[in-house]
């Protein structure tokens, strides 16, 4: 078990991440989102909240380039299910679950985002509350090695969770030119303190330079209801 804090700010740039797991007093299931940037496309965006989902927009729209990997709904929430994804298959997977299929099979359509020479990985996540806790699941969609007619999809399911644990997988490993894919499963790491202390820890532990927006929930496994907190750099 690794401390979430250390894990992200073990790299100047993990890209963009996801957390999932369950609160230290075992009453909340806790989800973040973060996005990070180099380019200044990258580094033109905030999260705003849209209704009971997520949404990026451009800080400054005069200055938007190519929208079509950066402008998205990070979030979608389905009843008793949140759906977190680094790009445009969030509503791939919501609309495959509506039709009453799988997150898997949602995934399986997709691929790796086409930005070479970076191919960056699609990461996704999926918390589902079923009798008084929940369940989650976590997926990667990458590149053979940089080969971009090899195609590699790893999903994980997480079906007991134990308080204070979770797991953290990011788009990239490290900085790079080209910048090199997560490897390996996703790290397990602790959950540590309330919304507003586990905001600020992971935003305070990634790195200052690179940082974009963040975005938490913490849903309250008694009832469903949650809690959202948004941050972002560009105010």
């Amino acid at each position: 078990m690794t401390e979430l804090t250390k894990e992200i700010s073990s790299t100047t740039y993990p890209g963009r991440g996801i957390v999932i797991g369950k609160s230290a007093d075992g009453k909340q299931a806790v989800i973040a989102y973060f996005i990070m940037g180099r380019s200044a496309n990258s580094r033109n965006r905030i999260f705003t909240a849209d209704g009971q989902d997520l949404r990026t927009e451009a800080f400054d729209p005069s200055k938007l380039e190519d929208p079509s990997l950066i402008i998205y709904a990070p979030v979608r929430t389905l009843d008793n299910v949140t759906v977190v994804t680094n790009g445009d298959q969030t509503d791939t997977v919501k609309d495959y679950l509506l039709a009453g299929k799988t997150f898997e099979e949602a995934l399986r359509t997709r691929t790796f985002e086409p930005d070479p020479p970076n191919f960056t990985p699609r990461i996704s996540g999926m918390v589902t509350l079923s009798d008084g806790d929940f369940s989650y699941k976590m997926s990667i969609l990458k590149s053979n090695r940089g080969q971009e007619a090899s195609a590699l999809r790893f999903f994980y399911e997480y079906a007991q969770p134990a308080a204070g644990e979770g797991h953290f997988i990011h788009t990239y490993r490290c900085d790079g030119n080209p910048i090199p894919s997560f490897e390996g499963e996703p790290t397990p790491v602790t959950i540590e303190g309330d919304i507003d202390t586990f905001t600020r820890c992971v935003w305070e532990a990634l790195n200052e330079d690179n940082k974009v927006s963040l975005y938490v929930r913490f849903i309250d496994l008694s009832n469903g209801t949650y809690e959202d907190r948004i941050v972002n750099k560009n105010q």
